[in-house]
């Protein structure tokens, strides 16, 4: 990764949630590039192994690693007092931690519910407040960072759990900064649109599995319409490090935020004409998910065929950069 000027959060102590793949282990890259100490936190210690070992062999930079799963306060509270102890202070945290459930809400069941609300939004509200206390003490003033999605700007159809849970991670990062106005921290907000970071091996998949799998695997990985996850990850922390209050990433997605602000009720009644184009659901409700790893598409042929193939391609190339390759841990949504 190419060297900065001179970074406003050169020497900072930082964490990162869910920063052993995909986005997390770009931003946490992005904060080492800027000489930042690194805290990564996730729920498997081999991925996170390999993910410290990416950032060190990228950037030079040592990362330390804690096994934290972010749906449990007490062993957030843990993990955050920890880094602060050991990194001699807590200047900047990243809550990133989540999972991606693509399935009709019917199918998918309230399960999926419960899960991606857990880890999504506890997982952020957990780390939020254990941090603030440590963040109000920097020297160099907090600056506390929230991964939303412009899922949770407009709600997205077989993506209705993780727009719930975004859409309240969303709510948490505007009420914080507002009630964190005039104190030494400051809290931005960022919703990223579709980013080829290789989700879709670790998504789980419900219903018609192979069919949403084909659709979702395609969408994330276009060019057109997807963002360069390195190019994200690099905003993402520009913003953080400048204290902005709120970031949409991808033209599409502030359009799409910008159209369902002036107009949600035609905007919801686009979303009804896609959710018609997408596979019908099927299976029972609850039925354990199935993680993208294994699933083949089905019934895409011809010029959707090919489109899909395309697009996949790009976000299979991607997974394989970012640490995504290795099936993760299972969900309650996942586990039989």
């Amino acid at each position: 990764m190419p060297a900065l000027e001179r970074s406003r959060i050169d020497g900072l102590s930082a964490l990162v949630t869910g920063g052993s793949r995909g986005l997390g282990l770009l931003l946490a890259a992005r904060l080492a590039v800027r000489g930042c100490r690194i805290t990564i936190l996730a729920r498997d210690a081999d991925e996170l192994r390999r993910g410290a070992e990416w950032i060190e062999d990228r950037t030079g930079r040592d990362v330390r690693t804690a096994v934290c799963d972010v749906r449990d306060r007490a062993a957030v509270e843990r993990a955050v007092a920890d880094t602060y102890a050991v990194q001699d202070g807590l200047d900047v945290v990243l809550a990133n931690a989540g999972v991606i459930q693509v399935a009709p809400a019917a199918t998918a069941g309230v399960e999926a519910f419960e899960d991606a609300m857990s880890t999504i939004f506890d997982g952020a509200l957990h780390t939020a407040l254990a941090a603030l206390p440590y963040l109000r003490e920097s020297r160099a003033g907090g600056r506390l960072g929230f991964v939303g999605s412009v899922g949770g700007l407009l709600a997205v159809p077989h993506l209705v759990p993780y727009s719930c849970a975004k859409a309240a991670v969303g709510a948490l990062g505007e009420g914080l900064r507002a009630e964190t106005a005039g104190e030494n921290v400051t809290v931005t907000t960022v919703h990223p649109g579709l980013m080829r970071t290789g989700s879709h091996l670790q998504a789980e998949f419900g219903g018609r599995a192979s069919a949403e799998f084909a659709w979702f695997s395609a969408l994330a990985g276009a060019p057109v319409v997807s963002m360069d996850a390195e190019r994200a990850a690099e905003r993402i922390v520009r913003a953080v490090e400048r204290r902005r209050t709120r970031l949409v990433l991808t033209p599409a997605a502030r359009a799409a935020g910008l159209a369902h602000g002036v107009a949600p009720t035609l905007v919801t009644r686009a979303s009804g004409l896609v959710a018609r184009l997408l596979p019908d659901a099927e299976g029972e409700a609850g039925a354990p998910l199935r993680q993208g790893h294994g699933l083949e598409p089905a019934g895409v042929h011809g010029l959707a065929g090919r489109l899909r193939a395309w697009g996949s391609a790009l976000n299979d190339r991607a997974a394989g950069r970012y640490n995504q390759s290795v099936p993760g841990p299972a969900t309650s949504a996942t586990r039989p």
